[in-house]
């Protein structure tokens, strides 16, 4: 992370030409209907914060707080609209007992963006991601309907979230040999307390021309050290997003003894370079060279401002090595194999290669 870092110095989102902040807005914290959010006054000043200081790249869904999210977003972004990237998704169910309001197919995405395209009061869609995988949506369909939403100028770009590794790159290959609008971004939980992406969905985006855009990078707030033991008592945490934070973080399960004691570590150097738990959380994942740009929720104003000061982090080997034993996943068959000392001297032969090896 050397030289200067901050929201108006801009990063290509993926294999594209597109710029974009280093830190998204996320808006699911935008309205209060699930009782946890902004009210409509907080998120005007979280927006407008984060606007003039040179942000451009906002994240929102078709569902957040139950649509209100994007009628929020819609309004603040009147009269600057064309300086924003708006990021949203399609997917989830928008109508209880109508199997057809929400997956993947054809039919849940065109319905989806025409309902995005009057909440945030616009004629396109910067980005629009496939929220999350449905198993059940063959991919040339997704694929064909995303070109064709890109052909009608409703869509700029596409994104992908939330899906298998593999799957990801088999449409990523079928894109390109139908000469479909690619994916540019793959939005994936990525955090301290959640590494196992880096064993294939955070290579396969790298080598497959997909900008990494971090969903929870502070674990649902378990890495700004809010929560304790004591929260680990959680029983009768729902699978619905209403409720508290604290219930959404279990839900999520990022609340265990594990996230606990790997926020203690995040704590104490945070205490040691005077900054906070969550600016170490989020420039951690600023170091990895395939993310873009990792998603900030916040709550109040103050949230944001302490958030944006991970701009100014950086940390030493000592750190990092620190923050590495705390949070460090097994990465698995066949990337620990290939690693072995055998299997590399019968690959290579003792060959000695100049390559910037990722994975």
């Amino acid at each position: 992370m050397a030289g200067s870092v901050s929201l108006d110095v801009y990063r290509l989102l993926g294999r594209s030409g597109l710029r974009v902040s280093p830190l998204a807005l996320g808006t699911m914290t935008f309205g209060s209907d699930w009782g946890w959010g902004a009210d409509k006054d907080e998120a005007r000043r979280i927006f407008d914060t984060y606007v003039d200081r040179g942000g451009n790249f906002l994240d929102t869904a078709n569902q957040y707080t139950n649509g209100t999210a994007e009628q929020l977003l819609g309004e603040f972004a009147h009269g600057r609209r064309e300086r924003l990237v708006l990021a949203t998704k399609y997917t989830l169910a928008t109508r209880p007992g109508d199997p057809n309001s929400g997956g993947n197919h054809r039919k849940s995405m065109v319905q989806s963006v025409e309902t995005s395209l009057r909440r945030l009061n616009t004629d396109y869609i910067d980005l629009l991601y496939l929220h999350a995988w449905d198993g059940t949506t063959p991919v040339e369909e997704v694929l064909r309907a995303l070109d064709d939403l890109v052909r009608a100028g409703k869509v700029l770009y596409a994104g992908i979230s939330d899906t298998p590794a593999w799957q990801v790159s088999r449409m990523q290959a079928i894109a390109e040999l139908r000469g479909w609008a690619p994916l540019i971004a793959l939005q994936i939980e990525y955090s301290l307390v959640e590494r196992t992406v880096e064993r294939d969905l955070i290579p396969m985006a790298r080598e497959m021309g997909l900008g990494v855009i971090p969903w929870s990078p502070l674990a649902s707030g378990v890495l700004t050290g809010k929560y304790t033991a004591a929260d680990l008592d959680h029983a009768g945490a729902s699978a619905a997003p209403e409720g508290t934070r604290k219930n959404v973080a279990a839900a999520n399960g990022a609340l265990t003894e594990r996230a606990l004691a790997i926020a203690d570590v995040v704590k104490d150097i945070a205490s040691q370079k005077g900054t906070t738990p969550a600016q170490v959380a989020l420039a951690w994942t600023l170091l990895n060279s395939a993310v873009t740009a990792p998603i900030i929720g916040a709550r109040t104003l103050a949230q944001l401002e302490d958030n944006l000061g991970a701009l100014d982090v950086r940390f030493t080997e000592d750190e990092l090595t620190a923050l590495d034993q705390a949070s460090a996943v097994e990465l698995g068959f066949p990337h620990e194999f290939l690693t072995r000392p055998m299997p590399r001297h019968v690959i290579f032969g003792g060959a000695k290669l100049a390559i910037d090896h990722h994975g």
